[in-house]
């Protein structure tokens, strides 16, 4: 097995051989998972509420906005809390959370 590759092993990702701090004979070493990646567009387009609701910006209040009514324009002035079968999602998107 010493002459194996971390690749080889079977393993979703790739070892990092990281030397510790204060160890300078280099006889222990340790091994650091990898970063994951953030969507940026999630950054974004969502805000996190301090119940761990996701809210949103409604869709459709850019631009031609003279053929709906006044009602429709109304209701979709503010934000909204992201559905709960979305939610789930949305967070896979950004492990490390949101602002």
């Amino acid at each position: 097995m010493e002459n194996e590759r971390p690749g080889q092993l079977g393993l979703p990702w790739q070892f990092e051989n990281v030397a510790p701090q204060g160890n300078l004979c280099g006889a222990t070493k340790e091994t650091k998972m990898p970063k994951l990646k953030t969507k940026s567009g999630v950054k974004k387009r969502f805000t996190l509420t301090a119940t761990g609701k996701l809210k949103h910006g409604v869709a459709g209040k850019r631009h031609r906005l003279i053929s709906h009514n006044a009602k429709y324009i109304r209701q979709n002035r503010r934000t909204e809390v992201l559905d709960h079968a979305d939610t789930a999602r949305v967070k896979l998107w950004a492990p490390y959370g949101l602002k």
